[in-house]
């Protein structure tokens, strides 16, 4: 564990340098192109889910939307898709992703777009989450793109930094693969029949929701707080966790970069004391809202402080610090949710107003995903 005090260090002000040839410009016709693409992209998957939606969606997120609803969300995606793609051609540049986000949507509505019938669909349990990659996506790039571009910790850190179009194939996989999860999750925590009480369950349901949503998140977030400091600190777990770890310029992509062994133990474990203790569904969803908002808000580039609020709850600047290189860094700030646990087991790492200079591992990973997968196993290898 790295020590808490270094009376000899010296905190320092991170620059970083503006990426000219990644920075988004208006009226040269890269952000068109880019939101024309997107939007094409999003606009097909989502034709698809609707042609195929055993296949394509999954059981726990229909229930939550209206899916006639969301057909004039796709109606207006479809169209503006084809609005930037043309404008690019109008700009003059970027006229082939302009097109490419034409022809997307062209095949979407080819295949039936924003007007084809909703009716009842098969339960099959084992599917791809096309439904909460759309939403996350569009949710995210909505609610904290727009954030860091308002309120930037680093003004001069771009949208397409070195490394997100990696970043953003773990995004989609992570998020394709949520019914794999959530079912690996569910068997796991299904294994500790033996420990259910019934009296316990009625006892935590018979408590207001809002304190029921307290209990889920302090148990949950202890052991979140084992298992990522598990990862850390045993020795043949952290080639896994250093994938999440290879990250150097945090966004509110960055947190979606995590080695596909990490997220299911990480939502197997966390599902135990949630089945043991058998809170209200209203209070889980709750608490699944708050994790997955939170889980994207502490990789953020924000600048703020969160007031009182960062005494209590993991902010970007406790996280960062957990993902900094810096020695005094190293191994602190665990906790998912609240700081309690790290305060409590004397791994908190907070100092002042400062920030980290430098973000990543202390050795370089491979650069791919095929190559960041296969990492953890050629370390094994190698011992």
């Amino acid at each position: 564990m790295a020590k808490q005090n270094e009376l000899n260090y010296e905190y320092q002000n991170r620059e970083v340098e503006l990426d000219v040839a990644r920075s988004f410009r208006f009226g040269e016709g890269k952000i068109s192109g880019y939101v024309s693409v997107f939007l094409g992209a999003l606009s097909l998957l989502a034709v698809l889910a609707y042609l195929f939606p055993a296949y394509l969606t999954t059981i726990e997120l229909r229930q939550a939307y209206d899916a006639k609803d969301l057909q004039q969300i796709l109606k207006y995606g479809m169209y503006f898709s084809l609005f930037f793609g043309v404008l690019t051609f109008v700009l003059g540049k970027f006229k082939r992703m302009g097109f490419a986000g034409i022809l997307l949507t062209s095949i979407a509505f080819a295949l039936g777009g924003y007007k084809i019938p909703v009716g009842p669909v098969e339960p099959i349990r084992l599917s791809l989450g096309v439904d909460w990659l759309i939403l996350a996506f569009l949710g995210s790039v909505f609610i904290f793109m727009t954030l860091e571009k308002l309120f930037p910790k680093y003004k001069n850190q771009v949208i397409l930094r070195k490394e997100w179009a990696l970043d953003l194939f773990y995004f989609c996989f992570n998020h394709l693969a949520i019914s794999a999860i959530l079912i690996y999750a569910n068997y796991h925590a299904s294994h500790f029949d033996w420990a259910l009480n019934e009296q316990v369950h009625e006892f935590v349901r018979d408590m207001p929701i809002l304190l029921q949503v307290v209990l889920i998140i302090l148990l949950a977030d202890f052991v979140l707080y084992w298992e990522h400091r598990w990862f850390h600190e045993v020795k043949c777990l952290w080639p896994v966790h250093a994938v999440h770890h290879s990250v150097e310029n945090l966004d509110w992509l960055a947190g979606s970069r995590g080695h596909f062994v990490q997220i299911f133990s990480e939502r197997a474990m966390v599902m135990i004391p949630l089945y043991l203790i058998g809170a209200d569904q209203t209070a889980l969803d709750i608490y699944v809202g708050f994790a997955a908002l939170q889980a994207v808000l502490i990789h953020c580039n924000l600048k703020f402080s969160f007031g009182f609020l960062r005494y209590i709850f993991v902010t970007p600047q406790f996280h960062h610090w957990h993902h900094s290189s810096e020695k005094p860094a190293i191994d602190t700030n665990y906790s998912a949710h609240t700081v309690l646990f790290d305060y409590l087991f004397g791994t908190a790492h907070m100092p002042g107003d400062h920030w980290p200079a430098d973000y990543g591992t202390t050795k370089k990973l491979p650069s791919s995903f095929v190559g960041q997968v296969l990492y953890p196993f050629r370390r094994l290898v190698k011992r």
